[in-house]
């Protein structure tokens, strides 16, 4: 049974800042690989950046609080989301008078497409740059999916830049070079290309188990599909085939035990997300995923971490139980 957000998360998530997530079935000019056409809640801005020689600009909000209490959040988005997504998150954490920065990682949302492959190092020495630029010494890091790897990456890293790390339905707990065999760009670049907006939806749905209503996942589809008709659109496509080469290629569930920052895995208990699976030997395809299993154990081991567990949630934490979310992370964060 679909259960429904809370009429206030659905109202802020729905309101006139995310006006393009309404459904529309008239014809209309599709979104650039930028997402140029597609609303943010909130102002963007755009720092350059150098990444392998090449000029880019990575997109970002940065949204002060009325009553500043002087730390800083920064979110980190997952692979299938622009990070507008993270609207009632940034509310949550202005609201409780946190500085909210939200950049889009390069080849993703609104910021440059890259010719070159995407490296989890060089995402987060940008994340770093642009701390850098804003001035910010330490940052709260809160990620989710794909972004807690990299919250992992920034932790080993630059553990001086990092006061407390939370870690909302990462993926990269396991290994999946253990499980998957692996699969050159081209196959994948001809996959992704074939999959229709109807076949999205049931990917999200079936590898995230969604407990949203429909209309709440559009705006994922939208801002996916709505690019094909770029002419620019084979640029982001070979972009976002790069990022699933990274996750595979680039496995940080070896570093997760090393972290030293306090760190909080919040975890749906019905997430079992595991990309690649499709593709590994049928005989291993059930002991992947176990996610909830793994954060616990991870937490077990590390020197300053715990793991919670939701109950009746899938991939999407934040959306699905928003009041738990913020009792979870705003009581963390005010360690």
């Amino acid at each position: 049974m679909i259960r429904f957000l809370p009429a206030a998360l659905a109202a802020a998530f729905l309101a006139a800042p995310l006006a393009a997530y309404a459904v529309d079935t008239t014809p209309r000019e599709p979104y650039g690989i930028a997402l140029e056409g597609f609303a943010y809640p909130y102002p963007v801005h755009l720092l350059p950046v150098v990444n392998d020689g090449e000029q880019l600009s990575m997109a970002y909000m940065d949204v002060a609080p009325q009553q500043p209490n002087g730390r800083t959040v920064v979110l980190l988005h997952g692979r299938n989301f622009p990070s507008s997504y993270w609207a009632p998150v940034i509310k949550m954490l202005s609201e409780a008078g946190f500085r909210v920065v939200v950049p889009d990682q390069i080849g993703f949302g609104k910021s440059s497409k890259p010719q070159g492959e995407l490296h989890f190092d060089t995402l987060a020495r940008n994340t770093i740059a642009l701390l850098d630029h804003l001035k910010i010494d330490k940052a709260e890091v809160v990620a989710h999916s794909l972004g807690g790897m990299l919250g992992v990456r920034i932790a080993r890293a630059y553990p001086d830049r990092v006061a407390h790390l939370v870690l909302t339905a990462p993926i990269g707990l396991e290994d999946y070079r253990l499980y998957v065999p692996p699969t050159p760009t081209e196959k994948m670049i001809e996959s992704e290309d074939k999959l229709t907006a109807e076949g999205y939806r049931k990917q999200l749905q079936t590898n995230y188990a969604i407990k949203l209503p429909p209309d709440a996942i559009t705006p994922f589809i939208d801002a996916r599909f709505n690019i094909k008709g770029s002419p620019d659109y084979p640029r982001w496509l070979r972009a976002f085939v790069s990022s699933g080469q990274m996750i595979y290629r680039e496995p940080v569930a070896h570093e997760v035990v090393l972290i030293t920052e306090p760190t909080l895995f919040i975890m749906g208990a019905d997430d079992h997300n595991a990309p690649g699976r499709p593709n590994a030997p049928e005989a291993l395809r059930a002991k992947m995923g176990q996610n909830a299993e793994l954060a616990k154990a991870f937490a077990a081991k590390m020197p300053n971490a715990r793991a919670e567990v939701i109950p009746d949630t899938g991939h999407l934490v934040f959306l699905e139980a928003p009041e738990k979310y913020r009792e979870l992370v705003l009581g963390f964060l005010g360690r």
